[in-house]
């Protein structure tokens, strides 16, 4: 039996999350963990990160819906790297446009546009996007890079950023990882149980 680290959901709860050594608070200070834990991601709970029951009272219902972007890889070629975008995996955290926006910026068409900067900035940038949304390589044959250790990072106001944590369902998006992903806390992604940015959308707010 595998000892990697699991997240789990419970029908209509919280994820359950087994085996996670380092877990980080959305001012990036460390989270006091358990070898077993329940997170909510109703986004009604007064304990956050950690499930209260809110979802009981607030009638949550973890069923997928319409999600807020497209499933589809699309493509951006260079002449030494080709970058893959999937917008339905986005999360919008803007760490790529953060780290290097003359390669990765909306106000810009395409707004991805690798010959702009080096290899080593386009995958400084890939390996820090929480989703997996943007990967190296063509739809064929697509690399993930992750710069973190295995953790929970909670994002204010947004989502939980997981890495080198067993998923707690079966990849639903074209190309997603498996290791690198972003799991809904606000309660509204159409993409349940993995985060697809509806929480921008909705301006939802931890507190």
């Amino acid at each position: 039996m595998s000892d990697k680290p699991s997240v789990e959901t419970r029908p209509n709860g919280p994820l359950v999350v087994k085996g996670v050594t380092r877990m980080t608070g959305p001012d990036g200070s460390e989270v006091e963990v358990k070898e077993v834990m329940a997170l909510c991601r109703c986004g009604q709970s007064k304990s956050k990160p950690f499930c209260d029951g809110s979802h009981v009272a607030a009638g949550f219902d973890d069923g997928v819906g319409k999600p807020s972007g497209r499933d589809r890889l699309i493509a951006y070629e260079g002449a030494e790297a080709t970058v893959t975008y999937n917008p339905m995996l986005c999360s919008h955290a803007a760490e790529c446009g953060r780290l290097a926006s003359h390669i990765f910026n909306p106000a810009q068409k395409p707004w991805v546009q690798p010959d702009r900067g080096t290899v080593d900035e386009v995958r400084a940038v890939v390996a820090a996007c929480p989703s997996g949304a943007l990967a190296l390589g063509s739809a064929e044959a697509r690399e993930h890079l992750i710069s973190e250790v295995t953790q929970v990072a909670i994002e204010k106001n947004g989502p939980y950023w997981v890495h080198d944590v067993t998923a707690p369902a079966p990849p639903q998006g074209e190309g997603m990882s498996a290791d690198k992903y972003v799991l809904c806390r606000c309660g509204q992604s159409g993409n349940k149980p993995f985060c697809d940015g509806s929480h921008r959308d909705l301006k939802w707010r931890d507190d």
